[in-house]
């Protein structure tokens, strides 16, 4: 049929997200750091993500399009929430320690390079860290460099924030401790997220194996072609070859 709907302009578009939070039918997702109209029966053709856009990349048109199907867009909606409750993530607004944030750490990259004294400056640029709370889309994903590390690493490792978490994009999580499959959240974040690379910072013990095992399938079921790498770190603090 013939009717109004969306259109993206993707040179526009800059991946901040803000049109898939305002969109009520989810029918937009950030993918590969664009915004995309994910089918056309999920959009209702109303516009409510148009004035939410800041650079005008949104715009309507007049096209064949398929009707807008809110069966579909009702259960699209419940298989999102069944991922959110899955993973145990808590929205920002039941949870002030959840709100997502992203901080600007050039100054303290800079005073790294330049003194030791530094050393100590915190390179962390998103929060919430762990896997659990983290948020499927976030601007801070865009063209990151994604590390994701077991707890115990950084408490192992001395120079953790200078030689992993400086210019990456930081997830954390215990496979035993939380008792869960972090590959499908994972599979999501790679998925609708123009990630750039991935580093596994696991401990040697066994029981950090399901995260190296749960990032790389989530890297495999993403469909994406991306470089990764696994960094072992033995207890007494050293990189194991």
């Amino acid at each position: 049929m013939i009717r109004q709907i969306i259109h993206i302009d993707e040179e526009k578009c800059n991946g901040c997200g803000l049109c898939a939070e305002a969109c009520h039918e989810s029918a937009i997702a950030i993918i590969d750091g664009k915004a995309k109209l994910i089918r056309d029966d999920y959009c209702d053709g109303m516009g409510d993500c148009l004035p939410n856009c800041p650079t005008g990349a949104i715009s309507f048109e007049t096209r064949e399009a398929a009707a807008y199907d809110e069966a579909a867009v009702e259960e699209n909606k419940k298989r999102k929430q069944a991922i959110m409750q899955e993973s145990k993530v808590q929205l920002p607004h039941s949870c002030p320690g959840s709100t997502m944030r992203q901080m600007n750490r050039q100054s303290a990259h800079n005073a790294s390079e330049n003194t030791a004294a530094c050393e100590s400056v915190s390179m962390l640029t998103n929060w919430p860290v762990q896997i659990k709370l983290a948020p499927i889309q976030a601007p801070y994903f865009n063209g990151a460099k994604l590390l994701i590390a077991a707890d115990c690493t950084a408490y192992s490792y001395a120079a953790f924030h200078k030689d992993f978490i400086k210019g990456k994009t930081t997830l954390i999580g215990c496979p035993k401790l939380d008792d869960i499959d972090y590959s499908e959240k994972l599979t999501e974040i790679i998925k609708n997220n123009d990630i750039s690379s991935v580093t596994i910072v696991r401990m040697e013990v066994p029981c950090c194996g399901g995260l190296e095992i749960a990032a790389k399938k989530a890297i495999q079921a993403s469909g994406k072609f991306l470089p990764w790498q696994v960094v072992t770190i033995s207890i007494d603090g050293n990189i194991i070859e």
